[in-house]
């Protein structure tokens, strides 16, 4: 049994109408031939696999159609059948390879023979493939001839080159130029031919067969040929194309942009490491970061590039690919884009790839503030994240400095009683500022929905934890935010007695002034309970009393000194004899480092107290009987 013959073989255009993506070339040929004004000679330009055989084919096949003049060939009569896919050809079509015949005396033998009549068809046509491999000699040796030829004959040259071709045989000819198939043009050829050929193909194999043949539909179809014999029952997957194609696996690249967001360096170094053991090459993977990265900067530019079709995606990709615009913005996948492409041409001819890969990842994870670039994508990430809510991002004023005690300007004479100093132990006020009536602050920089605060939550946490590691640890382990407006952002405690810790402690100011200086919004901090987010609760230790006897839950009241001084005296016999923070070094390292987590020991607070202050439990003492 034979082999099928090539797709592209296969499927080879028979009729001008058939040729894919060359309208511009096609319909003056057709409207030329079917008027009767078809040139002696024609010149073919464009790169390899478009077409420019074909469509000489084609056209030597409808001049000698009995039919003609005719824009299309008839299909049915002798010369259409012998020129026709899979025919044995015509004795007066003659198909000379310009690459072995392109000598003088190749040009002489061809000279000699042209001047004798067709054997049957009405024209003799000689198409010259690779013209510009024809010497110079050659070509004056033709001038002649195709300057002036018979009422017979006709040429068509076909090149990829046509600079090289001589001067003055371009200008005896109409010079055609062929070009590249559009990706999209190509993509519903492919999945047409595919339905033809009975073959299942993915969605998303489609773009890397259109990548791989660089819009040449020769070249695109040995790809899909190639694909198609490797297929199982499946038909042609992802995972076969992207494997036999070498291009990276859109989920190394997903993982790798998605780590330069967060700027974990951890993640980025570990994919490479996977592209290196997986045998991939490190340049290509360069290659098709850099594309990813084009891919967002237009999407970051045209958010509906993928459905409109400016991206040549699928449609679940093109969902991620916004998705992940949506993390950076345009000067910082720009900066990006311009790290890897000096990069990727520092590493053409490099004898460490993997070195140089890694660099390339290092650069665009540093901060940016390497020159103009650099501080434009700084400032565009803090502008993106106010410019959320909808307000422009001139609009959002400057973080002032907040005075939380209200200062009496317009009086003349000097308060004469002094402010009284907040005393240490916990204020039943929620906020520094009690006073319910607006704040006259500047205009707020638009009302950001509760899912994009919730997104944004993680990094005004982190400035937090710079500024008060107390309001940092409220927040990691009992806090969620719960409700946000324009005014006001509504935090959920898990218990009241971290609720209470965290009003009493100063630490809405704190939280405020963060989400100043990450989101740009200047919000009024409230904190309710919120049963919803109560934490898992572990149960209470047993005693390790050995009396059987029960034990009764009591809740101390708040002012009993002996409890106090109970649990006082228990937490100092906790530590070791040399566990003073004043002698180690460690120690007076780490509240040098958090200066604000000595709140705890100033706040006043007994034992007993503490614990129910902070973490809402509940003291339990054992009675004994005597």
């Amino acid at each position: 049994m034979e082999s099928p013959l090539a797709l592209y073989r296969r499927y080879r255009p028979e009729t001008f109408t058939e040729v894919i993506g060359q309208d511009h070339v096609t319909e003056p040929l057709r409207a030329a031939l079917a008027a009767n004004r078809v040139n002696h000679a024609y010149l073919f330009s464009g790169p390899r696999g478009c077409g420019k055989t074909t469509s000489a084919r084609i056209l030597a096949r409808t001049l000698n159609c009995e039919q003609a003049p005719v824009a299309d060939p008839c299909g049915e009569c002798q010369s259409c059948r012998e020129l026709a896919r899979g025919g044995p050809g015509s004795l007066d079509v003659i198909e000379i390879d310009a690459a072995s015949h392109n000598g003088v005396d190749d040009a002489r033998d061809l000279r000699e023979k042209a001047f004798f009549a067709p054997v049957r068809d009405r024209y003799k046509v000689y198409i010259v493939d690779e013209a510009h491999m024809v010497t110079p000699q050659a070509f004056n040796a033709l001038l002649k001839l195709v300057e002036e030829p018979p009422p017979h004959l006709r040429f068509v040259f076909a090149t990829t080159e046509p600079d090289k071709v001589l001067a003055t045989i371009r200008s005896r000819t109409h010079h055609y130029p062929f070009r590249l198939i559009p990706p999209r043009l190509l993509s519903t050829y492919l999945t047409d031919l595919c339905a033809k050929e009975g073959v299942t193909i993915e969605p998303a194999a489609l773009p890397l067969v259109v990548r791989a043949g660089a819009g040449s539909a020769r070249d695109t179809l040995s790809v899909l040929d190639q694909l198609m014999g490797g297929a199982g029952p499946e038909g042609v997957t992802y995972a076969l194309a992207s494997g036999l194609l070498g291009y990276t696996p859109d989920a190394l690249l997903d993982d790798v942009m998605e780590a330069f967001a967060a700027g974990d360096g951890a993640s980025v170094f570990a994919v490479v490491d996977r592209v290196i053991e997986t045998g991939q090459d490190p340049r290509r993977f360069a290659e098709d970061l850099l594309r990813r990265l084009r891919d967002l900067v237009i999407i970051s530019a045209v958010p509906d590039a993928p459905a409109t079709g400016l991206i040549d995606v699928a449609e679940d990709a093109g969902e991620r690919l916004v998705a992940q615009a949506a993390r950076f913005g345009a000067a910082e996948l720009s900066r990006a884009a311009d790290l890897v492409a000096t990069g990727l041409t520092e590493m053409r001819g490099a004898t460490a790839p993997r070195l140089l890969l890694e660099l390339i990842c290092a650069r665009v994870l540093l901060p940016g503030a390497d020159g103009h670039d650099g501080v434009m994508a700084r400032l565009e990430r803090l502008e993106r994240r106010v410019a959320i809510g909808g307000a422009p991002a001139a609009s959002t004023p400057p973080a002032p400095a907040v005075v939380p005690a209200p200062e009496p300007t317009p009086a003349p004479a000097p308060v004469p009683e002094p402010t009284p100093v907040p005393d240490p132990e916990p204020s039943p006020a929620p906020s520094p500022m009690p006073d319910p009536e607006p704040v006259p602050a500047p205009e707020p920089a638009g009302a950001l929905a509760l899912v994009d605060v919730r997104r944004l939550w993680p990094d005004i946490v982190e400035a937090v934890k710079a500024r008060r590691r107390l309001t940092w640890i409220h927040l990691t382990q009992h806090a969620q935010v719960v409700a946000v407006d324009s005014v006001t952002l509504t935090l959920g405690f898990s218990n009241a007695g971290a609720r209470e810790s965290f009003d009493g402690g100063g630490s809405a100011e704190i939280v405020r002034q963060a989400a100043i200086d990450v989101v740009g919004s200047d919000w009024k901090v409230e904190t309710i309970v919120d049963p919803g987010a109560q934490p898992a609760q572990a149960p209470p230790p047993a005693a390790p009393a050995p009396d059987p006897e029960p034990t009764v839950a009591v809740e101390p009241p708040q002012t009993d000194p002996t409890a106090a001084t109970r649990a006082r005296e228990a937490i100092q016999q906790t530590r070791a004899p040399g566990s003073d923070t004043t002698g180690d070094p460690r120690a007076a390292a780490d509240a040098e480092a958090h200066p604000d987590d000595d709140d705890i020991d100033a706040s006043g607070l007994a034992g007993a107290e503490l614990l129910q202050q902070q973490l809402g439990a509940e003291v339990i003492e054992e009675i004994k009987h005597h």
